[in-house]
């Protein structure tokens, strides 16, 4: 592959990775929910039975200072709640609330008008090959953003 090949499909990877962020951003915010693109990917790791301030800022890459700061953010407007950590008395449990489990169906649903576009101008059978061949050189882990 030549190297304006690879900056051509790098750019391309990006673009619409981006994109899809932005798209899935919009409709959460189109559906009543009041957000940032952050938002998100704390809550994929608190809807797999919650987690402690320092399992998500390693789950997102960042200090544990930034992980509580943006989950004061959360606990305010109401998306995440702190309780007792069921195994560690001086640790907190974070779990998502009502609201934060509403938000993420928001999310999966903005997700999958984004991708039906997708399957309109590629058709099902390219976005399912699309979808196997990101899935075998993607990484297997978190995801998180590129803070």
């Amino acid at each position: 592959m030549q190297n304006s090949d690879a900056l051509s499909l790098t750019a391309a990877l990006l673009a619409a990775a981006g994109e899809l962020t932005r798209r899935i951003n919009d409709g959460v915010v189109a559906r009543g929910f009041e957000g940032r693109p952050a938002y998100g990917y704390a809550f994929t790791r608190l809807a797999r039975g919650g987690a402690t301030v320092t399992e998500l800022a390693a789950h997102l890459g960042v200090t544990k200072q930034a992980a509580s700061q943006l989950v004061d953010e959360l606990v305010r407007k109401g998306y995440v709640e702190r309780r007792p950590h069921p195994v560690d008395a001086r640790a907190r449990l974070l779990e998502l609330t009502e609201r934060g489990r509403a938000c993420t169906r928001a999310a999966e649903e903005a997700a999958a008008e984004v991708v039906g576009e997708w399957s309109e101008l590629l058709g099902e059978d390219e976005v399912r090959v699309l979808r196997e061949q990101l899935g075998r050189i993607a990484p297997h882990g978190p995801v998180r953003p590129v803070w």
